[in-house]
């Protein structure tokens, strides 16, 4: 069954028939088509890079005092507030407005809330036509007016306030209540043809799954009205997984409807103010499992808005053992692949340490132990960097001022207990005024891949379905292999990107000279029809363990000869297994997780584990490869310091040499028309690092912060910090 767009944008067909040109590379033409609407362009042309901050009120604050906050804030670069919230002596509207009294946009967006642009508008104000994007940006006429327009949004209502009472009550979680049951049961009719598609759909003839298919949509209804009744959720159905994954689809697209509708009502409210999804949610949940799908939250904001993650140390990093400096890109580069082409920021994110509040975390783990950090200068450019580096377009830091009483009393801000601004405030509004500085620069930039790391909710859902009646640690087990391929990946500076399935279909699969399956548990007949082309037009697949164990609807993935998984990889998997009593290693690296069985049938074994078994094994196919590795290098390289972290990274890339190399440091690069940014990343002591290219020569480079000339050969970076590194090409 294919699935149609639950939102009806993209048109990825329509997409796909408009030809790369010569030169494109990387298709930057269609990966900036495939979230293009007419509030993208306008964001793209008024070229917003907001980096606000939070602001609150304390008790006795007066007048004077707040105005002299926001002109700090100013000064040190902050134009906007990313929001603030209102006390019983300071109500948040009147704080709103005396912040745009100020000259700061009291708005996360920023600019990005300014009316569009048009000859129209330049007209009516009289200001030339010829004018060009930086005098318009300081024209006083265009100011008085968009100020006007920014005034009209303070006291707007919001989306969820216009709908409420017409939400859809979103568990996230595989099961039913008893409002799901007639809105499920008739997402199942819109799905199935009939009774008879739904029963090979959730493999109902084979053995121990039903004892008698359903013969009429009204058995189904019967059967769909008795899940809730079970105190245990619907673990009683949770052996067979094609039905489990249908819940959760059917939950990710009903709440996907209801944030576009509360979107679309902020925007008819409030018609030049963009709204935001992603929210509180970090990036390193099981999202399958929690009946949510991202992607399908970012289309939600094509013609509305922007897309964002939440990242707050002690809120969201538990999931990743409370490790930095790598995450921060994973989370960015989540967002920006997500909402290729479309406007995305950190516009939730944290501004200072915070060790007792944050919220208790939600699994044991995370309740049992204490989320504790530094958030100094260092950290503060880790983290704007690598939202940079990942394709996002702004930030927002909550929060300027700590609260000082209750849950969050004394943490959390950019300025110290005294109220002053610290290094880290001082720090992160330098780099916003660089923003500034470069924003049409970055507007203009793209990743240029290598890599592009398959991220596929199909694939995620069955994982979620195996925990259902098994152990719940499997639902996490695909972000495991996300985080553990992009930390390969990282560490060995090679450029990458996620990828999905629609993006395949679109055509953005010859963007890539590999493609990562890292941890896909479940593959369907389509995805590899696209990837058995794929690697014949000269492209390398890659799969790791327990790649290909089912398909889509959780019946077994057949790779028997003659299969297109066998024609892909030239291997047929003859079991999975696990090394555990009896242990693998592979080029010296003791493994501990999956193991699969490899059956070559034209595929040359690359790599044997220990006990003479296949480890890896890769298949001439067409003019390229298709890539078996026989171990869950992903799923076990999730924790930092793990052996096979390096090997991982060669196996992948076979003899495909990265761009760019950094001795030293993690580089990001960015590519526009005027010169690439790069974004390095020191995750130790005070170094120098040394960046170079086998394919790119730079005529000069400088700190884009500071302005400092800067020799690529030895590049000064501080300890547990970063730097940004604007390279001009030799023409």
């Amino acid at each position: 069954m294919r699935r149609l767009s639950i939102l009806g944008f993209a048109l990825y067909g329509t997409v796909q028939s408009q030809p790369a040109a010569p030169t494109d590379e990387y298709l930057h033409s269609l990966y900036d088509r495939l979230h293009d609407s007419p509030t993208q362009r306008k964001f793209r042309e008024l070229a917003p890079v907001p980096v606000g901050v939070v602001f609150l009120p304390w008790a006795g604050m007066t007048e004077a005092e707040m105005r002299s906050e926001f002109r700090t804030m100013k000064k040190l670069g902050f134009h906007n507030l990313k929001q603030a919230m209102g006390t019983p002596e300071w109500p948040e509207e009147k704080v709103l407005s005396i912040a745009l009294e100020e000259g700061v946009i009291p708005f996360w967006y920023g600019e990005g809330g300014w009316e569009r642009i048009t000859p129209e508008l330049l007209d009516k104000l009289g200001i030339p036509r010829t004018a060009s994007k930086a005098e318009l940006r300081k024209h006083p006429k265009m100011l008085a007016y968009q100020k006007e327009v920014l005034r009209r949004g303070i006291g707007a209502k919001s989306g969820q306030a216009l709908l409420t009472g017409e939400l859809y009550q979103h568990t996230p979680d595989p099961f039913l209540r008893d409002h799901d049951v007639a809105p499920f049961a008739g997402w199942l009719r819109q799905h199935y043809a009939s009774p008879e598609e739904l029963n090979r759909a959730w493999n109902a003839y084979e053995v121990g799954i039903s004892p008698e298919p359903f013969k009429t949509w009204t058995d189904v209804e019967k059967y769909l009205a008795t899940l809730p009744q079970d105190e245990r959720g619907n673990r009683q159905f949770g052996r067979e997984y094609g039905r489990t994954r249908d819940i959760l689809q059917y939950k990710a697209e009903t709440h996907a409807r209801d944030v576009l509708a509360r979107s679309e009502a902020s925007v008819k409210a409030n018609p030049h103010a963009p709204t935001r999804t992603g929210g509180e949610m970090g990036l390193f949940l099981p999202f399958a499992w929690r009946a949510t799908k991202m992607e399908d939250l970012a289309q939600t904001q094509l013609h509305v808005g922007s897309f964002y993650p939440s990242i707050h140390f002690a809120w969201h990093y538990g999931e990743v053992h409370y490790e930095v400096a790598r995450p921060l890109y994973m989370q960015s580069s989540f967002a920006t692949d997500l909402f290729k082409g479309g406007w995305t920021g950190g516009w939730e994110s944290t501004g200072g340490p915070q060790q007792l509040t944050g919220g208790k975390g939600w699994d044991y783990p995370e309740q049992s132990t204490t989320a504790g950090f530094t958030v100094n200068a260092g950290t503060m450019t880790q983290l704007l960097l690598s939202f940079f580096a990942g394709g996002m377009k702004g930030a927002g830091l909550w929060t300027w001022n700590f609260r000082r009483a209750g849950w969050e009393g004394g943490e959390f801000a950019l300025t110290n207990r005294q109220g002053r601004p610290t290094e880290r405030a001082i720090r992160a509004g330098q780099i916003a005024q660089a923003a500034e500085r470069y924003r049409d620069e970055l507007w203009s930039t793209h990743k240029e891949p290598y890599v592009g790391l398959l991220l596929n909710w199909d694939s995620d859902a069955i994982w979620a379905a195996s925990s259902v009646r098994g152990r719940d640690h499997f639902k996490h087990y695909a972000m495991n292999a996300r985080v553990g391929a992009s930390r390969a990946l990282i560490d060995a500076n090679i450029p990458w990107e996620h990828v999905t399935p629609d993006d395949l279909r679109a055509g953005l699969v010859g963007r890539y000279k590999v493609i990562w399956l890292a941890g896909q548990i479940a593959l369907n007949e389509e995805l590899l029809r696209i990837l058995f082309d794929y690697a014949g037009k000269g492209g390398r697949v890659v799969l790791d363990s327990p790649g290909g164990w089912y398909d889509h609807r959780g019946h077994v993935f057949s790779t028997a000869a003659g299969s297109t998984f066998e024609q892909l990889f030239g291997v047929e998997l003859a079991d999975f297994q696990y090394s555990n009593n009896v242990p693998r290693s592979v080029a010296g690296v003791k493994l501990g997780s999956f193991i699969t069985e490899l059956a070559p049938t034209r595929a040359k074994v690359v790599e044997r584990f220990s006990t003479g078994e296949p480890a890896v094994t890769e298949s001439a196919t067409g003019k390229g490869s298709g890539v078996v590795i026989g171990f869950a290098g992903s799923i076990e390289n999730f924790k930092p310091g793990r052996a096979v972290n390096g090997p991982l990274a060669k196996y992948v890339m076979g003899t495909i040499p990265s761009p760019y190399s950094c001795d030293n440091a993690i580089a990001y690069r960015l590519a526009a028309p005027q010169a690439d940014h790069y974004f390095l990343i020191n995750d130790g002591d005070a170094r120098k690092a040394k960046l170079s290219s086998s394919r790119w020569k730079y005529s000069n480079a400088t700190d884009a912060v500071t302005g400092e000339s800067i020799s690529l050969d030895s590049v000064a970076l501080e300890a547990h910090s970063g730097r940004w590194i604007r390279a001009t090409p030799r023409r």
